[in-house]
């Protein structure tokens, strides 16, 4: 059986040239871009709590690395080099090297050398930390929305969370939406491109992760401000299932509150000044993606999301998004 070094050098040890120095030592040394800041995180995945302990572990290592430049994505940062660790309970080389095929196939498209990391014995779960770069004072930040600015989130928030409900059992979707709310969720799109493109533009910004109501109530509480959100202007999923009957009215029901609470989907959400709209729908189509202007920052509680319906009545629901330590 293969060591702990082995493994390391057989599946992770790759070229890094954007690195002074690579894996292999105690440390990477990195040279950043004179004039830039640095913009890191980190996130982890937990088997149980962040994916299936069956997914496919190709799908698993793109989204691992995804999810983390997710997050420089919606600081409008540009991604650079990144750092894994994880703990696995048995060697089984096969879905090893599955788990790197996807894993640098993601790095390879967003263009970031992995520079370093970890492994040992234990439940299996992953960790990334990722660097990028951004202009000083260019950073898109979660506390900068003003009254009166406009609220869009990019894609089709809701689709993950749909894919998650199929491969549990919860429902049942109709085709071709199994394939497609799967793929949301296995392999999400960092929006690295438009982070980019919003930096001026945007007066805030956060990735959807926890669901697009509770990261929305992020920017609201960070920025001092509140939302309201208009039911009618949310991307339509009206074509979901077929027209009527007390079964699509049910799916329908589920698809919205996973498209409002849902999380996992990875799409930006993110405040503007309604005068630079024009712009935005310019960024839209150079980037064949859909932004949606789903509502506006309103005074009001710190923090707080109303969701109106067209007639401006307010709609309730039970959760908002996803907390990991919530009863």
């Amino acid at each position: 059986m293969a060591g702990e070094f082995a493994l390391i050098d057989k599946y992770f040890a790759r070229p890094t040239p954007s690195a002074v120095l690579g894996p292999g030592d105690d440390c990477a040394l990195v040279q950043t871009t004179p004039g830039k800041q640095l913009a890191v995180t980190t996130d982890m995945l937990v088997a149980g709590t962040h994916f299936l302990p069956d997914t496919d572990p190709k799908n698993l290592g793109w989204k691992a690395l995804a999810v983390n430049l997710s997050d420089l994505a919606a600081m409008g940062a540009t991604p650079r080099w990144v750092t894994l660790a994880g703990a696995l309970p048995t060697v089984d080389e096969a879905w090893i090297a599955a788990f790197a095929d996807g894993f640098f196939a993601c790095a390879r498209e967003y263009d970031v050398d992995v520079i370093g990391g970890d492994t040992t014995k234990g439940p299996l779960n992953v960790c990334i930390t990722a660097m990028g770069e951004v202009e000083p004072g260019r950073a898109l930040r979660r506390d900068g929305a003003q009254v009166g600015d406009q609220i869009w989130v990019s894609g089709r928030p809701g689709l993950a969370a749909l894919g998650l409900a199929h491969l549990q059992g919860k429902i049942e979707l109709p085709a071709p939406w199994p394939r497609l709310c799967i793929a949301a969720l296995e392999r999400p799109r960092p929006r690295v491109a438009l982070g980019q493109a919003l930096v001026g533009i945007a007066t805030a910004a956060i990735d959807v992760s926890d669901g697009l109501l509770a990261d929305l109530g992020h920017i609201c509480e960070r920025s001092g401000c509140a939302a309201a959100v208009k039911l009618v202007q949310l991307p339509q999923l009206k074509d979901l299932a077929g027209s009527g009957g007390t079964y699509d009215a049910d799916l329908r029901r589920i698809a919205l509150e996973c498209q409002v609470a849902g999380g996992d989907d990875y799409e930006l959400c993110f405040t503007a000044p309604g005068s630079l709209s024009l712009t935005i729908a310019q960024i839209a189509a150079r980037l064949e993606l859909p932004l949606w202007h789903i509502g506006e920052i309103v005074a009001g509680e710190a923090g707080a999301v109303t969701v109106y319906d067209p007639d401006f009545n307010p709609v309730s629901f039970d959760r908002h998004g996803y907390d990991h330590f919530a009863a």
